[in-house]
């Protein structure tokens, strides 16, 4: 098993006749999972994804992925939520924060997140006297962020290239019908699915994530690998040994012991995007009818400066889920000086990662001790494998959880308020 989880920091907190009289409700949420007869059933697409995923159209986006790193010098990715954040996450977390500087090739930018006109300029100037390619992302092609962005990129590629630039222009949206199928198919732009069946959150292993994954060069035969294991490991509901459905169950009892906030936390800064990916998993799955946790992210030991007052000796309705990556992408040996100026030569000779795994030891016996419960979930390694294994575990940890709450954790009825009234002070007709 990919992903182990370490729960000997819990032992404070939770007694086993707890996980006894909880085990019910998970082995109930796994048979409504299962049966595909719960609320949001129709979204339950990503389950069996990693195994039936559409295979020509895997071809599809490796050949589109060859071919923009054969004609761009960059790719500009436009989409919001779901429909960027799984591929950032995995982008740096594999190929690091810095990959843009790092790598001689193909730089990838993300845009249409926001309604910034600074940040959008910025993504402009990155483009000026580059040769670039747009790959928009969005089911119905009408998001507000989304199609603005694309909509001042499609000018500036159309003055630029004219009608080659049909060519360039790549859209991830729904199969048959919404704004952006329609323009596409009129427009000749090359177009991949998001099934219907598959919801943004949880769409980083379609075409969503992996056409700019591929075109990163992240390997991702490799991701959908990773995440079949997970698929085929943690389909049981063996609630002693499913670490996905203990992990989903200890969530929900600490909640019911007013633990109400969950604080992801990971001692490696390439996680730093895979917390914003997990906290609109979460958050948008459960919170809804006065219910769910509230997910926040830190990047560990960076927070621990800030943050770290708050988790030691601030309000305790908290808990932190600490993602652990056993084995660095890279690492360094501390040199000896002769001068010790810094009094740091008791760490002479001594490996970075292993300074950094005594200072997330020291961390979470000092939270466990100041009343945070802590949970680890180990993680051999940072790759493709491994990345599209954790992402099936939480994604399927979500399902589940969302199910013990007793709400939909696959729609988000309260997305739509904030634009209802932007519309209306926009002035955008029908929302007077």
């Amino acid at each position: 098993m990919s992903l182990a989880l370490n729960t000997k920091h819990l032992s404070s907190f939770i007694n086993e006749e707890e996980y006894k009289a909880i085990y019910p409700q998970v082995e109930a949420a796994h048979k409504t999972l299962e049966a595909k007869n719960g609320p949001g059933s129709d979204f339950l697409g990503w389950m069996y994804l990693p195994r039936d995923y559409d295979k020509e159209e895997f071809e599809r986006i490796k050949a589109a992925a060859a071919k923009i790193r054969e004609d761009s010098d960059v790719l500009v990715v436009a989409g919001i939520g779901g429909s960027y954040l799984g591929a950032r996450a995995v982008i740096e977390a594999v190929k690091g924060m810095y990959h843009n500087e790092l790598d001689n090739g193909l730089k990838i930018y993300f845009c249409g997140n926001s309604i910034s006109p600074t940040y959008l300029n910025d993504i402009i100037t990155l483009c000026k006297g580059k040769r670039f390619s747009i790959n928009v992302i969005s089911k119905s092609g009408t998001t507000t962020e989304t199609s603005l962005a694309f909509r001042v990129l499609r000018g500036m590629m159309e003055r630029r290239y004219g009608k080659e630039a049909a060519e360039r222009i790549y859209c991830t949206t729904d199969r048959a019908r919404g704004t952006l199928k329609s323009l596409a198919d009129r427009e000749g732009w090359q177009t991949f699915v998001i099934p219907d069946d598959v919801g943004g959150r949880y769409s980083v292993l379609t075409a969503v994530g992996l056409l700019p994954m591929a075109v990163a060069g992240i390997d991702i035969d490799a991701v959908l690998a990773g995440a079949q294991k997970a698929m085929t490991e943690l389909d049981n509901d063996d609630f002693s040994h499913n670490p996905c459905y203990r992990y989903a169950a200890l969530r929900n009892i600490l909640l019911r012991r007013g633990k109400a906030i969950e604080i992801y936390a990971s001692y490696e800064p390439r996680f730093t995007q895979m917390g914003e990916w997990l906290k609109q998993l979460y958050g948008e799955s459960e919170g809804k009818d006065g219910k769910g946790l509230f997910p926040a992210s830190v990047a560990f030991t960076t927070d621990l400066h800030s943050m770290g007052q708050f988790i030691q000796d601030g309000s305790r309705n908290l808990f932190e889920t600490v993602i652990d990556f056993i084995s660095p992408a890279a690492d360094l040996t501390v040199e000896e000086d002769p001068e010790n100026l810094d009094g740091l030569n008791f760490l002479s000779g001594m490996a970075m990662r292993q300074i950094n795994r005594r200072a997330m030891q020291g961390t979470i016996l000092a939270h466990t001790r100041g009343g945070v419960p802590n949970l680890v979930l180990e993680v051999p390694a940072i790759n493709e494998e491994e990345y599209g294994y954790m992402v099936y575990f939480f994604m399927l940890a979500c399902g589940i959880s969302g199910y013990l709450l007793g709400v939909n954790p696959f729609d988000q009825p309260g997305v739509e308020a904030y634009k209802k009234n932007m519309f209306a002070l926009l002035g955008k007709p029908g929302y007077e």
